[in-house]
């Protein structure tokens, strides 16, 4: 998983083994396909730092944030994502959560995510500008 999220740190965030292991310990559902796709979101209740997970922290009482979800380039048109929403919206309804919420870079551009996140229903409910990573997020959130 730690390989998986690295290569792809632009998007995602470089981490060490210690902060993934960290994340995996305060995660609400954590999945990983092979060494081919990977998905860790978090609940409201986590012990997590992140300005992102924080923002909808600030704006609900409950909800399901994904922070991070990967698909080797390889390993994509396979269906992996999806697999990892539909196991983690499953999870959500379970443990009685009715929004699961995420976020997807505007700058640096990620048109993939984009239309990956619309086709499943979400919508935006706000954007940020992150300028200790010169980077501007959507907010997105999405009725389970």
């Amino acid at each position: 998983m730690l390989a998986l999220n690295n290569a792809h740190a632009i998007e995602l965030s470089l981490l060490d083994g210690a902060r993934l292991v960290h994340l995996l310990g305060t995660s609400f559902r954590a999945r990983v396909v092979a060494t081919d796709a990977a998905l860790i979101a978090f609940d409201q209740g986590a012990d997590y730092d992140s300005p992102n997970f924080l923002w909808f922290r600030g704006r609900h009482d409950r909800f399901v944030y994904i922070d991070r979800v990967v698909v080797s380039p390889e390993a994509r048109s396979r269906g992996l994502a999806r697999t990892l929403y539909a196991d983690l919206f499953a999870a959500a309804r379970t443990a009685g959560h009715s929004r699961v919420c995420c976020e997807v870079n505007v700058a640096p551009p990620n048109p993939a995510s984009d239309a990956f996140h619309e086709a499943l229903g979400f919508v935006e409910t706000g954007r940020a500008n992150l300028s200790d990573r010169a980077k501007t997020v959507r907010y997105l959130e999405r009725r389970v």
